[in-house]
């Protein structure tokens, strides 16, 4: 069997908060940091307020750019009323992945025990585009990434990885344009 060679994605970072800046962002570094050391291409990088009808705007401008292939948000998954995040990627979404919840959370369980009930990342796809919310603190960004996002966004990852199914995300569209 011939190994497959690694195939670089561009990936987006939000930062969604109402306090945080581009210098003190520990959660969007934290990805952005993996992004790039996996060998990836860091391809925006933005911080906004907890708005869900702003995150879910900049969620359609960035599932739709063709330079842009994955998005993750970090931060507004927990429970606060200011907690928009899963609201306005569920806005975007066309498809859900419900597994990616389940396994977030037994790798909380982990390492946080039952307070990773208190958490609601979730990934979905639009335009082609995949999307995943993650909780606002480094060590989540780090777990997700480490345990799910590395292998899955890696080509060479089998059985199975996000990657080698990007040319058909959107083949429902390009069905229909014929």
């Amino acid at each position: 069997m011939t190994e497959r060679a690694f195939l670089p994605v561009r990936i987006a970072v939000l930062t969604v908060s109402d306090t945080r800046t581009l210098q003190d962002d520990r959660s969007g570094d934290t990805l952005a940091g993996r992004i790039e050391a996996a060998g990836h291409i860091l391809a925006e990088r933005r911080i906004c307020p907890d708005d869900r009808d702003t995150i879910a705007g900049i969620l359609r401008d960035w599932s739709r750019a063709p330079e842009i292939d994955v998005i993750l948000t970090t931060g507004g998954t927990g429970l606060t009323g200011r907690d928009v995040t899963v609201e306005a990627h569920r806005d975007v979404y066309e498809k859900e992945i419900e597994a990616f919840s389940t396994v977030f959370t037994i790798v909380s369980m982990k390492k946080i025990g039952t307070s990773a009930v208190q958490s609601r990342a979730t990934g979905g796809v639009a335009s082609g585009t995949y999307l995943f919310a993650l909780p606002g603190s480094p060590g989540a960004c780090k777990d997700a990434w480490d345990e799910i996002l590395a292998p899955q966004l890696d080509y060479r990852h089998m059985p199975c990885n996000f990657v080698e199914i990007f040319p058909r995300l959107d083949e429902h569209l390009r069905r229909n344009k014929g």
